[in-house]
This record gives C-alpha cells, sequence and structure tokens, in this order.
C-alpha cells in the first residue's frame, strides 16, 4: 500500500525558471516532465519557492514504501544534474545546496492523501 512521503531541498538558482528542478525531478521520476498520468512510480507534488538565488523545494510523493530508496535516489539525481532544458530551449542550471528527508505536515495531509490515492 502506498504512503506519502516528503524531501526538502534548497538550490542555488542565479536566474531562469524556479520550476525546473521540479521539472527535472518529474523527468526522473516518470521520463518526461510533461507526460499523462499517472506518475509510474511516484506521484508527487513539487514546490518552489525562490528568495534571491535560493530556491526551496518541498517535494511530496507516494509510493510503496519499497520503493521509497529508489525514488529519492531519482530526486537527488535529479537535482544534483543541475540542468534542465525548457520547452523553450532555454537551459536553466542551478546547483544543490541539500536535501533531507523530512514529515509529511499535519498541513499537507489532505494533498498527501490525495498523491496516495484510494486504497487498492
Amino acid at each position: 500500500m502506498r504512503r506519502a512521503f516528503a524531501d526538502d531541498a534548497v538550490v542555488v538558482m542565479e536566474s531562469g525558471d524556479a520550476g525546473a528542478p521540479g521539472a527535472a525531478i518529474t523527468e526522473a521520476l516518470c521520463g518526461h516532465w510533461d507526460h499523462e498520468p499517472p506518475c509510474p512510480l511516484a506521484a508527487h507534488h513539487v514546490a518552489a519557492e525562490r528568495r534571491g538565488d535560493e530556491v526551496s523545494l518541498r517535494v511530496l510523493f507516494a509510493t510503496e514504501p519499497t520503493a521509497e530508496p529508489e525514488v529519492r535516489s531519482r530526486i537527488v539525481a535529479a537535482l544534483r544534474k543541475g540542468s534542465l532544458t525548457g520547452p523553450d530551449g532555454i537551459v536553466n542550471r542551478w546547483r544543490l545546496l541539500s536535501i533531507e528527508p523530512s514529515t509529511v505536515g499535519d498541513d499537507e495531509a489532505d494533498h498527501a492523501a490525495s498523491l496516495v490515492g484510494p486504497p487498492r
């Protein structure tokens, strides 16, 4: 049965689309940032908040507990890659400062439940 998990990350991004790191995560988890649902490995959502050159990312995802290490590994690899070419052909670049597992907050419970989906 799928469960919800969370990661918090910070990247340095002097310019470009603050959503690009999240798109890179989607690409790593789903094969492409523009795909039809459902997500094959882990339903997920990435929120990005820019503060100057730093972008804070909050990643919520739902997957089978046995797949959690692979999902987290793919998220880290996507952020370490440090770039993504957008649909406009512009290359967005960043540098990963930190990433760590987190807990799903009480205020995120409904969103997390929607990612987990109905019982199977």
